[in-house]
């Protein structure tokens, strides 16, 4: 049985000078273009793809799921296949990446078909599959198993969210005492905090970790295992996606019952704000769009509002203000408030929605569409040329979210001119500047987001001129990976330090 290590230290030891090199290897469920349910996906792409170009070496494992394999069928081996212990099991793996160069970030695929090729990612119609828990555990140690044969330099382990959390835990159990394991840092960014892995407490025994461990220091929650929490424990440091969500996930009433967890990590746990791959969401050059246009000319973005009320079978309205909003369709986002209370019916204006999710909340959008087909349009068919012709044309965007760890959609908003009416919360309120680059209220009722859009309709009641200055103040806003790039390299090199070998 494994032993269990103490958590790692809150700082690097002194006189230990960090590595200038450095790998990075991301441990994610999903990653863009392979596989995406939401944000996630996009936001490691992001920061994989610009440390990479930064001159680091970049790696992200990710589960082999049958759509990948289905959208890439040339998949090819990197070595022999290896056998892997889950538990009381034993299971052939084996690791794929595309053919030909390498590509940068080099991305590769844990292959177990009997855990990955099922038609969904974590379950089906609804119900995630009862064998999350093992199938996450391959995952994990599969990627950790391999890891020693392809980094020369100090490796940073980067998990993400509660499907790659058990690898900080593996990481100092499972593989403490082992040279090359050792001196692997281990960094957890959580997401969304809303979804822990949570188990039963015999999951314990059936991934391969000891007893011990469903104690409340460690991975006991109220009764459960918590998988996010045990990474939480073992990591050296954690991140969250924006500096305001970091204060949040320190509260009780957000911090999704592990606020003494996050802040019993102190200064190793922090927020580093996500940012958008700029060459992809740049209006200037974007080819999904009727027109293109830029800060400096915004012609073009008249001629996407056009096209947009076209499509959606709105009436060509240029002075009337059209909202939108992009999101998966659940609570999260805020849409409650929306349905409830009216404010939609009585709000002056046109509304595209465009996402899919749950069945209640598609159908109280689409009741609504039919009693007002003339100003309100729903489209659950969601495709990311979809979005970015939505972003193009419309003029605000609404995110009343419940909570929002950082969001991406009101970043690439502003950038193509569209001022976003959102809560004060996480992200959106690291991004958002109230009454210049968009409309934020604070509290989380129908009334308080009509106040909000009743501002931004009288605004955009005034001048166009006027108007325009505030498009032109949202879409030169930088939400570029730069700065969090810079900030993401100094956790790494601190938490490298904490595992330096004595000289």
């Amino acid at each position: 049985m494994p032993t269990i290590a103490k958590p790692a230290p809150a700082r690097p030891r002194t006189g230990v000078k960090p590595p200038e090199e450095l790998a990075v290897v991301h441990l994610v469920a999903e990653y863009w273009p392979y596989a995406r349910t939401g944000g996630l996906a996009e936001a490691v792409r992001g920061i994989a793809t610009f440390q990479a170009a930064q001159g680091t070496p970049v790696t992200v494992f990710m589960p082999l799921y049958r759509s990948v394999r289905e959208a890439f069928p040339d998949l090819e081996p990197i070595a022999d296949s290896f056998h892997v212990r889950v538990g009381r099991r034993v299971e052939e793996v084996r690791i794929l990446q595309h053919p030909g160069p390498r590509r940068n970030p080099r991305v590769l695929f844990v292959d177990h078909p009997g855990c990955f090729d099922r038609d969904g990612i974590y379950g089906d119609d609804g119900a995630d599959y009862e064998d999350n828990p093992l199938r996450f555990a391959l995952y994990n140690l599969a990627a950790l198993q391999i890891l020693p044969e392809l980094a020369n330099v100090p490796v940073v382990v980067h998990a993400h969210d509660w499907h790659a959390a058990l690898a900080p835990v593996f990481l100092r159990t499972r593989f403490a005492g082992r040279e090359a394991h050792d001196r692997m840092a281990a960094v957890l960014s959580i997401h969304n905090a809303g979804y822990q892995g949570l188990q039963r407490p015999e999951v314990l025994d059936e991934i391969g970790l000891p007893r011990e461990l469903f104690h409340w220091r460690r991975m006991e929650f109220y009764g459960h295992l918590n998988l996010l929490k045990g990474g939480l424990v073992f990591a050296d440091y954690a991140t969250t996606v924006s500096p305001t969500h970091a204060v949040e996930l320190r509260t009780a009433a957000g911090g999704f019952g592990l606020h003494g967890s996050f802040i019993e990590m102190g200064d190793r746990f922090l927020g580093i704000l996500n940012g958008v791959d700029l060459e992809v969401w740049n209006p200037g050059t974007d080819e999904e769009i009727a027109a293109t246009f830029s800060s400096a000319d915004l012609a073009g973005k008249a001629v996407c509002k056009r096209a947009l009320q076209r499509e959606y079978f709105l009436a060509e309205a240029p002075r009337e203000p059209l909202y939108g909003m992009t999101a998966r369709l659940v609570g999260q986002k805020g849409l409650d408030l929306l349905i409830d209370g009216g404010p939609l019916e009585r709000a002056q204006g046109q509304f595209i929605f465009l996402g899919q999710g749950e069945e209640r909340y598609e159908t109280a959008l689409r009741e609504l569409a039919g009693r007002y087909p003339d100003r309100i349009a729903v489209d659950t068919e969601f495709t990311e040329p979809k979005e970015h012709r939505l972003l193009a044309g419309i003029d605000l965007l609404l995110m009343p979210s419940l909570y929002e760890p950082c969001g991406l959609t009101q970043m690439r908003a502003q950038l193509y001119g569209v001022l976003p009416v959102a809560r004060r919360v996480g992200g959106l309120a690291d991004t958002i500047e109230d009454q210049v680059t968009g409309f934020l209220f604070d509290g989380y009722t129908p009334e308080d987001l009509e106040v909000a859009l009743g501002r931004a309709a009288a605004l955009y009641a005034g001048s166009a001129e006027a108007w325009n200055e505030h498009v032109v103040q949202a879409m030169t806003r930088d939400f570029g990976w730069a700065g969090s790039a810079a900030r993401y390299l100094d956790v790494y090199r601190r938490a490298l330090a904490a595992h330096a070998p004595d000289d």
